[in-house]
């Protein structure tokens, strides 16, 4: 098993995100997050690199009985990018008629 995911924290150079007590640090600074948003985050950083396609990630964050739509994915990706802002040493990254990925950049 990854270290990742038995502290449940990934820890990169700017940014931190732990599942143990739901928060996300960036630069030092606490950032106010809903759940899903650091589940979400917290999934596609523990994969790095791997794409997404919306369904995959509503199967894999939000479980099997969610009912709601996958535009849901595209909205909690625009308010975590709008949160996070652009970084040189990652980034969260549409991957076009596919889904999503975490990108770390070395």
């Amino acid at each position: 098993m990854p270290a990742a995911d038995q502290e449940k924290a990934i820890v990169l150079q700017d940014l931190s995100i732990s599942l143990e007590n739901y928060s996300v640090v960036l630069d030092g600074v606490q950032l106010e997050m809903p759940p899903k948003e650091i589940e979400l985050l917290y999934f596609l950083a523990s994969h790095a690199g791997k794409v997404f396609t919306r369904e995959q990630l509503l199967e894999q964050v939000w479980g099997f009985d969610f009912f709601g739509d996958s535009r849901t994915v595209d909205v909690h990706v625009k308010r975590i990018r709008e949160k996070l802002g652009e970084r040189q040493s990652w980034q969260l990254k549409t991957v076009w008629g596919v889904g999503y990925k975490f990108e770390i950049h070395s």
